[in-house]
Parts: structure tokens; C-alpha cells; sequence
């Protein structure tokens, strides 16, 4: 169990890199693991209110969390999503793309040569997306570098937080949180609260930056009128960065790497890289920049596995699915299916402009989840995911080192001993 625990990835078997589903029964859980893209339709698009998140994965994440729109349920979670989706409509990324352009240039700058764990980095940046796309503040500054900080030694308390939901446990009994845990977890609280305290009374002086802070707090329900309360703000600051922080993060670090491992790619970045400007539109013209990052995203998805739970009995794939059965959506299996991909295992982010490449990404390509709880913030993650590489990559010239990172499922998918590079400045 042990080693069961520490690498999930690998002791899972090969044989699910080609099944459609498969089943694991124990006296503790009984599960599906579902690789079939008619399954995935019907789970997360179809019929999402009858395969409701894990309770597993709540219990996980509640401490933190609270009632967020990331493990809410049923009318709480509409609720929460008729409030905060408006923020990160398609419209309103062009508001955040200047803080995102900032916060990769200040990450581009932090960077110096040598060698280099990147993975800190990617993690610095990804914050400091959040904290000037939430409130307009780096994360270097005041609350935001403290909640930073908070947010590290809760990563080291809980790192295995999101796998509750695949590692075997009774339904029935409760998953205990260690004491550093909960204190971890209460800290960031308060420290959000603070911050949502000070933005409520900027909101009621007429002083408040016009950020996705702000439109969140200040959109009221369309159905009951009704705004987020303080508290429940709380709980949605604390999804949007743990969401926006630690999954962009992993994706980031992955990719720059995969850039060093191929330097033909990393030269086409460097090329595009000369047209970011703080003009949004530029980011039409980054072409081989999104298909680098998109092949991230499929390679070393930022959540490795995800569970949902069979609210009555099924039948899938001629057997029978009891309920309260665990269904598990992995993105790491679907991603690299030997079935639905061309050369799974291949980097090759020209497969992004090929017909077979679009139509395997129509069936089995699930970065960000799918169907009505997909995560709103995609849109926003793409663009910092293509600001942050052409940045980066057109000021550093990455090369790897003789260690091949060695990916691990924690929190995310993350490199067991880092991800090292050698930088050269351009």
C-alpha cells in the first residue's frame, strides 16, 4: 500500500491504456474505471446529475473548501455557477489578459541561468495569475504572498488530497484530516476572508478595480437576486486558486520541459514569442504556441484522475454498475488510450492541425473536464498557459538535464524529484 500510495500512475495496470472500462472489487470499494468515450458522454454530459462528484473527494477537500463550486452539489452548485460564470465569459478575458501578460513577464524575469528546478517557478507564476486576475495584486505583496506561503505548507500536509477518491476506503467511514491539515486549511481561510473583507468595502466606496473579484462578488443570482455572502466568497476564492494555482502550475512546468526535450518546438515558441504584446489580439497569431500547450495538457493533464458516483443502478458495457459505485474518469488513461490516439506516448503538437488529431480530441481529450461541470476558468488557462511559454521561452533557452522527470499523481501530476532544466539567456 505504501508504494500504492506514493505512485498511483504506475502501479496501475498497463492493460488500461487499452480497455474501454474496467472493474475493481475489494471489501473496501467497488469501481469502474470508464476509458469508453460513449461512457464519459453519458457520466459527464448526458445525465452529470446522475453521477454526482465522489463524496470521497469532498471529504477530501471540504477543509479548504468549504461548500465551493468545485465540490458543491445539486441546486448550491447551480447557484454558484449562475453567479460565477459571467466572470469568465469569453468577453472577459480580454480584461484579465494584462495581468496575465504581467505576471509572465515577472515570472520570465525571476528566472536566472543555470540550472534550474522549474517547478517552484511554474508555481509562483500560476499564483501570481490568480492573485492579480482576482484582486489586481502580485502575489509577492501583502496577503497574497502569505496565502502563497499557507497554500505550500497545506501541499505538504495533504498532498494526496484528490486521490482519496481512487484509494480504497469505506464509504461509510469518514476520512480523517491530519491536525496540520485542518490548521493549514484555517490559515488560507482566514487569510481569504481578509481579503474579501477589504474588497466588500472598496465595493461599497466606489473604489473597487473592476477585476473578476469584484464581478464575482458584485453579480447577483439571476434566478433569487441574491449575491455571494462573505463566507461563501470565502469558499469560491479558495476553489479559483487552488483550481486556477496548482493545476496551471503542473501543466506549465510539464511544458516547459517537453519544450527543452524538443528544441525544433522551442524555437517555433521563440519565433512567436517576439509578437506578445499587450495587445490581446496578438494571441491569434501564437499558433505553434497553443498546439505546444494543448499537447501539454493531453501529455500531463493537470488532474490525473477524477471520480464521479452512480446515484442508482446502470448497466454499462454489459455489466452491472451498483449504486454508489465509484466511477473513475482518468484523463491521464484517456489521454494516452493506444485506441483513440495516434502515437499516444509521442509529443507532437502538429497533431492538433490534422484531421485525425481533431477528431481523437473530440472523443477523448479532457483537460478540463466536460459537460456542465466543466471548469469554468478553461478559457483563462489557455490564454496564461500560451502568455507564460512564449514569455518564458523568448527570453531563456531551455535545455534538459541528463534526469528524466518522473511523473507522480499528488494534488496534480507532478515530478517526483522536480523538473530540472539548464537556462541560457536568448
Amino acid at each position: 500500500m505504501r508504494g500504492f500510495r506514493r505512485d498511483l500512475l504506475s502501479a496501475l495496470t498497463e492493460r488500461l491504456y487499452d480497455a474501454w472500462m474496467a472493474e475493481f472489487k475489494s471489501p473496501l470499494i467497488h469501481s469502474f474505471f470508464c476509458n469508453d468515450p460513449n461512457l464519459l458522454r453519458v457520466i459527464l454530459q448526458e445525465r452529470p446529475q446522475d453521477f454526482p462528484k465522489s463524496a470521497r473527494m469532498r471529504e477530501g477537500l471540504a477543509p479548504l473548501l468549504g461548500n465551493g463550486v468545485f465540490i458543491s452539489e445539486g441546486e448550491d452548485w447551480a447557484r454558484q455557477r449562475r453567479i460565477i460564470d459571467p466572470a469568465f465569459e469569453g468577453g472577459r478575458l480580454r480584461h484579465s489578459y494584462p495581468a496575465i501578460l504581467q505576471a509572465a513577464e515577472a515570472a520570465a524575469g525571476r528566472l536566472a541561468p543555470g540550472p534550474v528546478d522549474v517547478e517552484p517557478h511554474a508555481a509562483h507564476a500560476a499564483a501570481d495569475v490568480i492573485f492579480r486576475s482576482l484582486f489586481s495584486i502580485p502575489v509577492d505583496q501583502g496577503i497574497a504572498a502569505e496565502v502563497f506561503a499557507a497554500f505550500r505548507q497545506h501541499q505538504e500536509a495533504q498532498p494526496l488530497v484528490n486521490l482519496a477518491a481512487v484509494l480504497p476506503w469505506p464509504r461509510w467511514l469518514p476520512r480523517p484530516h491530519s491536525r496540520r491539515t485542518r490548521t493549514t486549511a484555517a490559515r488560507i481561510r482566514g487569510l481569504i476572508a481578509a481579503l474579501v473583507e477589504d474588497r466588500r468595502a472598496q465595493i461599497a466606496a466606489g473604489r473597487a478595480p473592476q477585476d473578476l473579484a469584484t464581478k464575482i462578488m458584485t453579480t447577483p443570482d439571476p434566478v433569487t437576486g441574491r449575491c455571494f455572502t462573505p463566507a461563501e466568497m470565502v469558499d469560491q476564492v479558495a476553489v479559483l486558486f487552488l483550481a486556477g494555482h496548482e493545476t496551471s502550475a503542473s501543466v506549465l512546468a510539464w511544458a516547459l520541459w517537453l519544450l527543452a526535450d524538443h528544441p525544433e518546438w522551442q524555437d517555433r515558441v521563440a519565433e512567436e514569442s517576439v509578437g506578445l504584446t499587450p495587445d490581446f489580439a496578438c494571441l491569434s497569431g501564437m499558433t505553434a504556441t497553443r498546439a505546444v500547450f494543448r499537447e501539454a495538457l493531453r501529455l500531463y493533464p493537470a488532474v490525473a484522475m477524477f471520480a464521479r458516483e452512480a446515484a442508482g443502478p446502470e448497466r454499462f458495457r454489459d455489466r452491472d454498475v451498483p449504486r454508489g459505485a465509484q466511477l473513475t474518469v482518468s484523463p491521464w488513461h484517456l489521454h494516452r488510450h493506444r485506441r483513440l490516439w495516434d502515437r499516444p506516448d509521442v509529443f507532437d503538437p502538429g497533431r492538433w492541425q490534422t484531421e485525425a488529431g481533431k477528431a481523437s480530441a473530440r472523443r477523448a481529450y479532457l483537460p478540463f473536464s466536460a459537460g456542465p461541470r466543466a471548469c469554468p476558468g478553461a478559457g483563462l488557462a489557455m490564454v496564461e498557459g500560451v502568455v507564460m511559454l512564449a514569455a518564458i521561452t523568448g527570453r531563456w533557452r531551455m535545455e534538459v538535464t541528463a534526469d528524466r522527470p518522473m511523473p507522480v499523481a499528488r494534488l496534480t501530476i507532478r515530478a517526483r524529484d522536480g523538473i530540472r532544466l539548464t537556462l541560457t539567456p536568448r
